[in-house]
């Protein structure tokens, strides 16, 4: 209880919410850097993703790519991106930048499969059918692949959003800021209050964009195929019940 009542006292000292190291700022650093991140890497991921879904051409290569790219650890993809921001932009290339990189290198695998995945798994009859009836192939990739493989490709995008948002907490090693930097000065300052809130923190907003996303990809549903998985569900407990 007393370690409780010190977790308390850091989140309701004034300290904590005004001046240069608060929690709004901490916050703001890392909301913006994850966001910024996991655009960018839907940027890259998505249109390489839907090129790869579509023609199939490559596909082995990236996703072997990706698949190498998940194996990175988060400390790993920081260590190879700060050389390369440091030797560029000189004292300017410590903080959001190499973080960003890091992270965006996180984010784009998960994108990058689920996406070519969603698409792979299309029915081949349905575009043969729309290439029968005249479509373009840019025509069949908007009105018929992504609106099926949609809630495909928003998993990736939910997975990659979780990863960025838990990992971001990085940063704080290159100077990057975030929720993390309550964590580092906790470590240095054996401040177990400031580690426990900071973490508490990071684990409420993983949980919040968990549940953002997860919304949004049941959402992704188009109308139709909702109707006709309600109809197969409906179809699936009458056969129960017989």
């Amino acid at each position: 209880m007393e370690f409780l009542g010190k977790v308390v006292a850091w989140f309701t000292a004034p300290a904590s919410w005004s001046g240069n190291d608060t929690i709004p700022l901490r916050l703001w650093e890392h909301v913006s850097l994850s966001a910024v991140s996991l655009a960018l890497a839907a940027l890259i991921a998505l249109p390489l993703g839907l090129y790869i879904g579509h023609t199939d051409r490559g596909s082995r290569l990236v996703v072997a790519i990706a698949n190498i790219g998940r194996a990175v650890p988060s400390l790993g993809w920081l260590g190879i991106a700060l050389p390369f921001t440091l030797a560029l932009f000189h004292a300017d290339g410590l903080g959001f930048l190499p973080a960003c990189i890091a992270l965006v290198a996180l984010g784009i695998p998960p994108i990058v499969t689920n996406t070519y995945a969603g698409l792979h798994e299309v029915d081949r009859d349905l575009l043969d059918a729309g290439r029968g009836m005249g479509m373009a192939e840019l025509q069949l990739l908007r009105r018929v692949e992504v609106p099926i493989a949609l809630p495909v490709i928003m998993a990736g995008v939910r997975s990659s959003a979780v990863t960025i948002v838990a990992t971001a907490t990085l940063a704080a090693v290159v100077g990057g800021g975030t929720l993390g930097a309550f964590i580092l000065d906790g470590l240095f300052n054996n401040d177990q209050p400031r580690i426990f809130g900071a973490a508490l923190l990071v684990a409420l907003l993983s949980i919040l964009t968990e549940l953002s996303f997860g919304y949004l990809q049941r959402r992704a549903v188009s109308p139709g195929l909702r109707v006709n998985l309600q109809e197969r569900r409906g179809s699936k407990s009458a056969a129960a019940l017989i």
